[in-house]
C-alpha cells in the first residue's frame, strides 16, 4: 500500500476539526421545540386551568407567581429558548431566502441584536420585578403582599 496515497486529503470532503454549526442549530431547534412544548403548556395549564381561568390573572396573579423563584427559572427558560429558537428560525429562512451577502449579514445582526436585547430585557423584567410596589392599589395586589 501506498503510503502517500492513504495520507492525500480529499478535497471535497469537510475538514472534521470544525464545528458543524448547521448541525447544531438543526439539534437546538428540535431539542428547545420539545422542552418548548413542555414549558409551554405547563404556562397555559398553570394560568388558565388551574384556579380562575382567564378572569383570575390580574397584576396580583403575576406577582404571586414571579415572586417564586421556581416560576422565575420556570418563566426566562421559557423566554430564553423561544427567542433563541425564534431568531434560529428567522436565521434559517434569511439563509435561504436572501440571495444578497451583504444584506443578508446586516439581516442576521439585526435578529441577533432585537433577540438579545428581548433576552437582556425580559430577564431583567423577571429577576427585578416588585409584586408589592409602594402606593399601588391594595385591591390589585398579590396576598404575598400582606403576609407579616
Amino acid at each position: 500500500m501506498n503510503t502517500t496515497a492513504a495520507t492525500r486529503v480529499n478535497p471535497f470532503v469537510k475538514n472534521k476539526k470544525t464545528t458543524n454549526w448547521e448541525k447544531w442549530g438543526w439539534i437546538y431547534m428540535r431539542v428547545s421545540g420539545v422542552l418548548l412544548v413542555v414549558l409551554i403548556f405547563g404556562h397555559l395549564f398553570t394560568n388558565l386551568v388551574l384556579g380562575d381561568g382567564i378572569h383570575g390573572i390580574d397584576f396580583g396573579f403575576v406577582g404571586g407567581k414571579l415572586a417564586h423563584p421556581f416560576w422565575q427559572v420556570w418563566d426566562v427558560l421559557m423566554l430564553w429558548l423561544a427567542l433563541i429558537h425564534g431568531s434560529n428560525g428567522m436565521r434559517t429562512i434569511v439563509n435561504d431566502y436572501v440571495s444578497n451577502k451583504q444584506l443578508a449579514t446586516v439581516l442576521k445582526y439585526a435578529i441577533y441584536a432585537a433577540a438579545a436585547l428581548l433576552i437582556l430585557l425580559g430577564t431583567l423584567v423577571v429577576f427585578t420585578f416588585d409584586p408589592c410596589p409602594a402606593g399601588a392599589d391594595p385591591e390589585l395586589l398579590s396576598k404575598i403582599c400582606f403576609v407579616s
